[in-house]
């Protein structure tokens, strides 16, 4: 079954997701886009060849004019949420860039509204689909470094040179939170299998800074088994950079799991890493270690394309999707809570809507 699908949303990164994620993947047609910009609209549709009865300036227009059977939302992320209902309500299938939502409650009301309705609402989470994290969550799963003792995760790059007024990531809301650590809280989640209970979160303001909000945030997270997860993340580092995924450092009873991903433009998978460290010998002088560096699979799709084809196989088979509205409420959750505590100054509960 090929998964017919009105695209909404075509400037900045959609118009990056129309011209290089939907056409990779064999099994979804873009039978319809829109968007409220005429002059973007229109050098998408020429450059997808698009017949001029196939562009709208609206969700609403597009979805009374087309045959489709799902709606990819890549609008602003405000507008995440009232277009996923609106496609949701009109029968149609849903998959929505990150962050969902910039509250776990409004998600919810889309979440409720799919599950009613019978109908698919993925979130693309798309570091998830890359092999060295997925290779983690097995290793992981398998006891390959034993209990877990503690996780360290650092986020590093520099975005700050571009004039205000031309970069609207610097007016993203909470953009080192709810725009990049969105991404690790949810590989979080995928990697330990475990859900997060708690966090305590600090950003800082740099007065060279053009963000609106934090673009430096350094946080505790204490899951679900009481293992305590240090956070550290930056747009303003002047440091080695890391791969947007980040560098984890996974430390057990029996060894270390180091990972890093998605480095290089998006689907490269040349930046992947996995490797596991065991101690040689005991007691306080092991300090001599064997590191193994783990091969990682290929597959047919990465990045984006792989979470886009996972949506198409779920509207196909009827299944849930592994990043499901429902699933992603505690990513978004986790999200909340942080913005919250990096406002208090306080730890703050990560509360999942019902």
């Amino acid at each position: 079954m090929t998964v017919r699908i009105i695209h909404v949303g075509l400037g900045g990164w959609g118009g990056s997701w129309a011209r290089t994620a939907l056409p990779a993947v064999s099994e979804v047609e873009v039978v319809g886009i829109a968007d409220p910009s005429a002059p973007t609209l229109e050098a998408v549709r020429k450059d997808l060849g698009l017949p001029e009865s196939a562009a709208f300036g609206s969700l609403t227009d597009a979805l009374q004019a087309v045959d489709a059977d799902a709606v990819v939302i890549t609008a602003p992320a405000v507008t995440h949420v009232p277009l996923a209902l609106e496609a949701l309500a009109a029968g149609k299938h849903v998959l929505v860039e990150k962050p969902f939502a910039n509250s776990a409650a409004e998600a919810a009301e889309a979440v409720h509204l799919a599950e009613e309705l019978g109908l698919v609402l993925q979130v693309s989470q798309n570091y998830r689909y890359y092999p060295a994290p997925r290779v983690t969550k097995d290793l992981l799963a398998a006891g390959a470094v034993g209990e877990l003792s503690a996780i360290n995760i650092d986020f590093r790059q520099w975005d700050n040179d571009r004039a205000f007024e031309d970069h609207p990531h610097y007016r993203f809301p909470h953009a080192m939170i709810n725009d990049m650590a969105i991404h690790h809280f949810d590989l979080l989640r995928m990697v330990t299998g475990k859900e997060a209970v708690r966090v305590y979160a600090r950003a800082t303001y740099p007065s060279f800074s053009k963000y609106q909000d934090e673009a430096v945030a350094s946080m505790l997270i204490e899951m679900e088994d009481g293992i305590v997860v240090s956070y550290r993340g930056s747009w303003l580092s002047r440091g080695e950079h890391t791969p947007w995924a980040g560098e984890w450092s996974i430390q057990g009873e029996d060894g270390e799991l180091q990972f890093t991903s998605r480095g290089g433009e998006p689907g490269d998978v040349s930046w992947d890493r996995v490797t596991v460290r065991k101690p040689e010998g005991s007691g306080r002088t092991s300090g001599e270690s064997a590191r193994t560096s783990v091969e990682l699979p290929t597959a047919e799709h990465h990045d984006r394309q792989g979470g886009l084809q996972a949506f198409a196989r779920s509207v196909s088979s009827g299944d849930v999707p592994e990043t499901s509205g429902r699933d992603n409420l505690r990513s978004l959750a986790l999200m909340e809570a942080a913005t919250r505590s990096a406002a208090s100054g306080l730890p703050e509960d990560v509360v999942v809507p019902s």
